[in-house]
Formats: structure tokens, sequence, C-alpha cells
């Protein structure tokens, strides 16, 4: 067993992915989180396919609407170094 290697990251996700499926997540239809956050429909689905930068004041508006961390959004594929005990 000893000759297999952890398993790397298995997909990319793009910030407009990462609001997607947290907001699938949370239950959310785009229309709900819109009344939610009061950013337009129209440009959630923009931010979800990567066709409108989330930006920072959006990030924090849509964090809170969905009742999670702006990272979570902002940074998808951020990994923590493992650490090892001495």
């Amino acid at each position: 067993m000893n000759q297999f290697r952890p398993a790397k990251r298995r997909a990319e996700v793009s910030i407009g992915e990462s609001v997607r499926i947290v907001r699938e997540l949370q239950g959310f239809s785009q229309n709900e989180l819109s009344k939610l956050s009061g950013i337009p429909q129209a440009t959630l689905s923009a931010i979800e396919n990567d066709r409108v930068r989330l930006g920072v004041e959006r990030a924090k508006v849509l964090a809170r609407a969905l009742r999670c961390h702006t990272s979570v959004l902002v940074f998808p594929g951020w990994e923590l170094p493992v650490e090892t005990a001495a």
C-alpha cells in the first residue's frame, strides 16, 4: 500500500462556480438570492457563468446572504498545507 500517493485536487472550481455551488447548497434559487442580496438576478447569472467579475463588495454582500465567509467565494481553490505531527 505504500506505493500509492494521496490524490490531488480533483477539479478546478471558478469563482462563479463556487457562488453557484454555495447558493445551491443553501437551497436558494437565483431569484431568492437576488432578493436577499439586492443583486439583480441577471447579474448573479453572469457572475455564476464567469461573464462578470464578482468583485470585493459583491463578494461581501453575497457571503452575508449565503451565510458563509467571503473567502469561500473568492478563493475556491485555496488549500491549507497539511502539517505533520513531529
